[in-house]
């Protein structure tokens, strides 16, 4: 039952999101309230998987379909899958789209049917990523996310949208070919474990045991896809164009820029821990330069979205920093801050966008004063701007003392300079973030259309309250969350352990 429920959540957004292209186009309320009920549906049935997941097991709620998808002589099928490492980001990217559809509720108003099935597809494009077991299957996840998310950006996007969606579509998809050629290299390898049969199946290749010559090729070939999507520095520049015309940031911030961190633990580590050791300390020092460079160029940002989106490449940094640090703290703390940064960054957006809606601006210097005409929406920023910096008892300090405590005790990195180095960022978190909350909420109204803004109504609240409370319960009592991925994150340090010719412990 388990495993048909994994599925069904899976195709469940998609399969009902089909029906809204044949809605009346005049009665947007009705297609926008079934998109809600299906996405919510959706993470019902992901919530219940989540339950229901025994961190002490391993592969749960497993489903194999069409075997030998691509043939007989092939071992390619559809197999799903959860384990500690990816439960959480499943039910947590089930969370975002019914949040998301509520809170874009009167800001898309053109072509609405179509907006609202492109977002269904995406979450099922997106649900699988994070539960599909089979490289190839992987890849067809991967690589159809595209789809929508360019229709979404390229139609219902700002004034350059066609610039960002083209931007973006180049960037992925020329990443994603580069490893494609690493999928089928691996799979003709992985042949010998298979009785000479080609073969994508992710825990027969997890058996592997490649040379370290092969392993540093495939590393690469899979890390430019993921560490373009991540994005780290050099592989950024998409991003901040995406988040200032996307309509949707809050699941760009949420969910798509963490596929990419949970595949570098997924595959590049699980399939390749030799390579992954070999360059770790080149992954982690990338990560400082993004850590504070986006936090620097953040700094000097004059627009509200691309403060942010400069700040996600910031904290982005912390999460590759704690995958190849090789500790347990510092990858559950990873994989933890992977969902932190989708509550503090996503709700920063959210409300951004609630601004966007009322004055039809995110330019810095257009507001002022906003505390008095908008107490509710001060108080929710509040919350998540101190989130976002770090502040003890909210969760984004839970997952970014696990990744610096784990990176300073880190034998692989042999010294606690890259975690002083990190704290930096976080120091400059709080020099970029709490300049923007003064120059849009305090001081006096600067405008007559500031004097005008309504506070945030019952909908919006509703909206921010559920980030809120995930933001505290994490933040008080992480423990439940951390406990979903002990054991895998185990798993995964003890492979590299045995696989590396460093000490790592």
């Amino acid at each position: 039952m388990g495993s048909s429920l994994l599925s069904l959540t899976i195709f469940f957004p998609i399969l009902f999101g089909i029906p809204l292209l044949f809605f009346n186009r005049e009665k947007i309320a009705i297609a926008k309230s079934y998109a809600f009920a299906v996405s919510l549906l959706a993470f019902v049935m992901a919530a219940s998987l989540l339950l229901n997941f025994d961190p002490s097991q391993g592969v749960q709620f497993k489903h194999v379909a069409l075997e030998a998808w691509l043939g007989e002589g092939t071992d390619v099928k559809y197999v799903v899958g959860l384990d500690g490492i990816s439960v959480l980001l499943f039910a947590f990217s089930a969370l975002v789209f019914p949040l998301v559809i509520l809170g874009t509720w009167t800001s898309v108003q053109k072509n609405v049917n179509e907006h609202l099935f492109f977002l269904l597809t995406l979450e099922t494009c997106i649900l699988g990523i994070f539960s599909a077991l089979d490289l190839f299957l992987y890849y067809i996840f991967w690589e159809a996310m595209l789809i929508p998310m360019y229709f979404l950006i390229g139609i219902w996007g700002g004034a350059n949208r066609a610039f960002a969606a083209t931007k973006f579509f180049i960037y992925m998809l020329t990443a994603s070919l580069v490893m494609l050629v690493g999928i089928i290299y691996i799979g003709i390898r992985g042949a010998d474990l298979n009785g000479g049969v080609f073969t994508t199946d992710y825990q027969k290749l997890l058996m592997l045991d490649l040379p370290f010559s092969v392993q540093a090729i495939l590393f690469w070939l899979f890390a430019i896809s993921f560490l373009a999507k991540a994005p780290l520095f050099p592989l950024h520049t998409w991003l901040p164009e995406v988040y200032a015309e996307s309509p949707i940031s809050a699941i760009v911030t949420g969910v798509l820029l963490k596929m990419a961190t949970y595949a570098l633990i997924r595959f590049n580590v699980g399939l390749f821990p030799e390579a992954s050791a070999y360059f770790s300390t080149l992954i982690v020092v990338l990560s400082i330069v993004s850590i504070i460079y986006g936090a620097a160029i953040a700094l000097v940002q004059k627009e509200m979205r691309r403060v942010l989106a400069y700040s996600s490449i910031s904290h982005l940094g912390f999460l590759t920093l704690g995958i190849f640090a090789f500790t347990e703290e510092a990858m559950q703390g990873a994989i933890l801050q992977m969902v932190n940064h989708g509550l503090s960054t996503g709700l920063l957006f959210m409300l951004v966008g609630f601004l966007y809606e009322r004055r039809n601006t995110d330019r810095l210097s257009d507001y002022g004063g906003l505390k008095k005409v908008m107490p509710l929406g001060a108080m929710f920023f509040t919350i998540a701007m101190l989130s976002s910096i770090g502040l003890p008892g909210l969760n984004g300090f839970v997952g970014e003392f696990l990744i610096l405590v784990g990176a300073f005790r880190s034998p692989i990195l042999q010294n606690g300079t890259f975690a002083v180095l990190g704290a930096i960022g976080v120091i400059l978190s709080a020099v970029y973030m709490l300049p923007m909350f003064q120059k849009v909420f305090l001081g006096e109204l600067t405008s007559d259309e500031n004097r005008r803004i309504s506070d945030l109504n019952l909908r919006e609240s509703a909206v921010a309250v559920v980030f809120v409370i995930l933001i505290v319960w994490i933040g008080i009592a992480p423990n439940p969350f951390l406990k979903l991925s002990e054991k895998s994150t185990a798993s995964v340090i003890e492979k590299v352990q045995q696989n590396s010719s460093l000490s790592i412990k």
